[in-house]
C-alpha cells in the first residue's frame, strides 16, 4: 500500500483501495477521455474502442454472475462499459476536446456515479435480508425443537406430578449436555417442591441415561420453577484437573469440580467454612488435593493443613520445595504454607491461628474503618488463612482427651475468626448424625460436598443438605462423583476432577510466584512456631522412610518390661512383621502350608498338606514387586507394559499379569510411574525416566 501525505497534515490516499461510486465514475470518465484523445491524435480506428467496451461488459457480466449479484447491478456495470465505449468511439471521430464532447462525458460520469451508488445500497440491503432470512430459519427450527420439548415436559409433569405447567422458555446448554425449562406453576399455592420430590420418577419417565437427572429448583419468583434436565452423562468419564493454572482469588471463587452440564462450579469461602463428606474409596483424598490446588492458585490465600494420618494430604504439596536434606529448593515454595502431621504440631498451628485472628482484630481497626467495613479487607498483602483439617469432623466427635483439645481449638477458630479472614475446610468419612450433630458445623459450613461413589451406608443426604429433595446416592455411582451445595448454588450432582502427583508437582512449581506471604502483623502474632515451621528438624519426618509411626513398639517381652520388641525385624516394615506373625500363628494352628526350607534346616519331615495357602503373602512377593519395579526403571523413557513385565518375572517368581497390573495401578496413583497411551498401546514409564526429569540420563 502506497500513501502520500502532506508534510504536517492532510488527506491520505490509499491507491490499493477499491473504487467507490465517485472514484469509480471519475476513473471511468478520465479513462475514456484519455483514450479518445490518444486515439484521435494517432488515427486509431474507432471500432477498437467499441470492441474493448463490449469485451469489458461481457467480462463484468460473467464475474457478477459468479458473485451472485442482482440483475440491477449486472445491468448497471454492463451499461457503463457500453456507454463509455460508445462515447469514446464518437469522440474519436468528432473530436474529444469540444464542449459538446466534454459536457456529455461529464453527464455520463454523473450518471455512472449515481447508478453505482444506488446499486451498492441495493446490494447491501439484499445481503442484510439474506442474513436475516437465515437467522429466521434457524430461529424457526430452534423454536420448533423447543416447542416439542415444552409440550413433552408439560405432559410428563402432568402425568408424574399431577401439576399443569405453562412453559415460559426452554434454554439449551452451550455444552450440549442438556437443557433448562423455565415454567410458571399453577395458581393455588403450588411450590417447586412438588416437582423436586419427583425427580427420580421424572428421570425414569424421560428414559434419561444413568447419571442424568431432572432436577427442579427455585425460579425467578416463588411462582416459577426451573427444571434442569441432563441428557449426557458427563459424570461417567474421568476428567483431569484443568492445566490452566491462572491466578484465582477468594472473592472470585475457587473451582472444586463440574456440574452435569460440564460447567465448573466454584465456592466462595471469604465468610463461610466448608464440609466435605466421603467414605473410603469415594475419592475424598483426591478432592482434598483439588481443594489444595485451588488454594495454591489463589493470590490472597495461605493454606494450613492438619492431617494426623502422617500428613499424607499435604506431603505432595510440600516435598517439591525441599531437597533430600530438608534444605529449601531455590525458586520453589511449598504449595501449602504449613503442614501438621502430629498432635503437637496441630496444637501449635491452631494456637497460631487464634493468635493471628485476635491480633488482626485490634491491629487492623484503622484499615477496616478506612474501607468502611466490619470485615478485614483480604488481599495479597493481608491473605486469608484457610485451615484444611482432614477428617476434622471426626476430631470434633472424638472422645480422646487430646482430640477433644484439638476440637475445642478448631471450634474457636470457626466461631471467632470469620471477620478476620480465617476459615476452615473439614472432611468427614460419613454423613451421619454423630459427625453432623455439631451445631457450629451445620451453621458455619454452608459450602457442603458429599462424595458417594455409589455408597449408601452412612450417606444420609438429608443431614448434609437439609430441605433438598430428590437426592439419592445411586445417582452418583462413580468415584469422585457426588453432590455439592453452596449458598450460591443449590445441592445437585457434580464430579471432582482427577489430579495425580505429577500434576501436583507441576502446580507447586507453576504457582510459586502466586503465593502470598503472611503479613508482618500476623507473622509476629504467630510467633516462632510459624517462623520455624519449615526448619529441617521440624520437617525431618517427611524424609524419614525407615521410621513407621504409631506401630507396635515391641514383639517380645524385654528384660526391662514394657511390651514387645521388634528389633529383630529391622529389615522389614511393621505391616510386614505383623503379617508374618499372623501367618505363623495360622500355620501353627491349621497347618496351612510349609515354610520354604533353608539350607541350615532342610524340611523333610512332612509333605505340604492341602488346604489354605497363604504363600502369596511371603517375602518372595515383595521380592517380585521390587524386581518388577527394576524392570520398569530399566525400560527407560520408552516405558514398558504389564505383559512384558509379567514375562520377565514368570521364570523366577511366577508372577501373573493380573498382579503386575495391580502394582502398576498403585504406582501410577502414588506417582512412582506415569501412564502413557490407552488401550493396547498403554505404556508405563518410571518417574525417574520421564523426559525432563533430572534423574533421567
Amino acid at each position: 500500500m502506497t500513501t502520500t501525505t502532506q508534510a504536517s497534515s492532510g488527506p491520505v490516499w490509499d491507491w490499493a483501495a477499491g473504487h467507490g461510486p465517485v472514484t469509480g465514475a471519475l476513473s471511468a470518465t478520465t479513462g475514456c477521455l484519455a483514450l479518445a484523445t490518444t486515439g484521435a491524435a494517432t488515427g486509431m480506428p474507432p471500432a477498437w474502442a467499441l470492441t474493448v467496451g463490449a469485451a469489458g461488459a461481457i467480462g463484468h457480466t460473467i464475474s457478477s454472475l459468479r458473485e451472485r449479484l442482482s440483475a440491477r447491478t449486472i445491468a448497471m456495470r454492463s451499461a457503463s462499459w457500453l456507454v463509455g465505449a460508445g462515447w469514446t468511439t464518437w469522440a474519436m471521430t468528432s473530436g474529444p476536446l469540444t464542449w459538446a464532447a466534454l459536457g456529455s462525458l461529464a453527464t455520463i460520469g454523473v450518471g455512472i456515479g449515481a447508478a453505482a451508488r444506488t446499486t451498492l445500497l441495493y446490494e447491501e440491503a439484499r445481503e442484510l435480508e439474506a442474513i436475516a432470512a437465515d437467522e429466521r430459519q434457524v430461529s424457526r427450527e430452534l423454536s420448533a425443537e423447543r416447542r416439542a420439548i415444552a409440550a413433552e415436559w408439560v405432559d410428563r409433569v402432568q402425568r408424574v406430578c399431577h401439576i399443569t405447567l405453562r412453559i415460559v422458555a426452554v434454554e439449551t446448554w452451550p455444552t450440549g449436555t442438556g437443557f433448562t425449562i423455565d415454567a410458571e406453576l399453577p395458581a393455588g399455592g403450588t411450590t417447586y417442591d412438588r416437582i423436586a420430590q419427583h425427580s427420580a420418577a421424572l428421570s425414569a419417565d424421560a428414559r434419561l441415561p444413568h447419571g442424568c437427572t431432572a432436577v427442579a429448583s427455585r425460579g425467578i419468583d416463588q411462582g416459577r420453577v426451573l427444571i434442569d434436565v441432563t441428557t449426557v452423562n458427563v459424570l461417567a468419564e474421568e476428567r483431569t484437573y484443568p492445566s490452566d493454572y491462572t491466578p484465582l482469588s477468594i472473592y472470585t471463587g475457587i473451582p472444586w469440580g463440574y456440574r452435569t452440564n460440564a460447567e465448573a462450579i466454584c465456592v466462595f469461602l471469604r465468610e463461610q467454612c466448608a464440609l466435605v463428606v466421603g467414605p473410603t474409596g469415594s475419592g475424598k483424598t483426591n478432592m482434598v488435593h483439588v481443594i489444595l490446588a485451588g488454594f495454591a492458585r489463589a493470590a490472597d490465600v495461605l493454606t494450613w493443613v492438619i492431617d494426623l494420618n502422617a500428613g499424607s494430604a499435604g506431603l505432595p504439596w510440600a516435598r517439591p520445595a525441599f531437597d533430600t536434606n530438608g534444605a529449601p529448593v531455590d525458586g520453589v515454595r511449598p504449595g501449602v504454607d504449613w503442614l501438621a502431621s502430629t498432635y503437637e504440631e496441630a496444637v501449635l498451628m491452631l494456637d497460631a491461628a487464634l493468635a493471628v485472628g485476635l491480633r488482626r482484630k485490634v491491629a487492623y481497626q484503622g484499615l477496616m474503618a478506612q474501607a468502611n467495613t466490619d470485615q478485614l479487607p483480604i488481599s495479597a498483602k493481608i491473605p486469608q488463612i484457610m485451615l484444611v483439617v482432614d477428617e476434622g469432623a471426626e476430631i470434633l466427635t472424638s472422645t480422646d482427651r487430646n482430640m477433644k483439645d484439638l476440637a475445642k481449638k478448631i471450634l474457636e477458630v470457626i466461631r471467632m475468626l470469620r471477620a478476620m479472614g480465617v476459615r476452615t475446610v473439614l472432611t468427614a468419612l460419613g454423613a451421619t448424625g454423630s459427625v453432623l450433630g455439631n451445631l457450629m458445623i451445620r451453621r458455619e459450613a454452608k459450602a457442603r460436598v458429599c462424595l458417594t461413589g455409589g455408597e449408601t451406608e452412612g450417606m444420609d443426604l438429608s443431614k448434609v443438605f437439609p430441605g433438598a429433595r430428590g437426592l439419592r446416592p445411586d445417582q452418583a455411582p462413580y468415584k469422585g462423583a457426588g453432590f455439592m451445595g453452596t449458598p450460591e448454588s443449590a445441592a445437585a450432582l457434580f464430579k471432582v476432577w482427577r489430579i495425580l502427583p505429577n500434576q501436583i508437582r507441576d502446580i507447586v512449581h507453576a504457582t510459586t510466584d502466586i503465593h502470598p506471604t503472611l503479613d508482618a502483623i500476623s507473622g509476629q502474632a504467630a510467633g516462632p512456631a510459624y517462623a520455624t515451621r519449615w526448619d529441617a528438624d521440624r520437617t525431618a519426618w517427611m524424609r524419614d522412610t525407615n521410621h513407621a509411626p504409631n506401630t507396635v513398639a515391641d514383639e517380645q517381652p524385654s528384660a526391662s518390661g514394657g511390651g514387645l520388641k521388634l528389633s529383630a525385624l529391622r529389615g522389614e516394615s511393621a505391616e510386614e512383621a505383623l503379617a508374618r506373625k499372623f501367618r505363623q500363628q495360622i500355620d501353627a494352628q491349621f497347618d496351612t502350608f510349609t515354610q520354604p526350607a533353608t539350607p541350615q534346616e532342610p524340611d523333610t519331615k512332612r509333605p505340604a498338606p492341602a488346604g489354605l495357602n497363604l504363600s502369596a503373602l511371603q517375602p518372595e512377593d515383595n521380592a517380585a514387586r521390587q524386581a518388577a519395579l527394576a524392570l520398569l526403571l530399566a525400560a527407560g523413557p520408552d516405558g514398558t507394559g504389564a505383559s512384558a513385565i509379567a514375562r520377565g518375572l514368570a521364570e523366577e517368581h511366577g508372577t501373573t499379569r493380573q498382579t503386575v497390573v495391580g502394582w502398576l495401578k498403585t504406582w501410577t496413583e502414588d506417582g512412582t510411574a506415569v501412564r502413557v497411551g490407552t488401550g493396547t498401546k498403554t505404556r508405563y514409564v518410571h518417574r525417574n525416566r520421564t523426559p525432563g526429569n533430572p534423574a533421567e540420563g
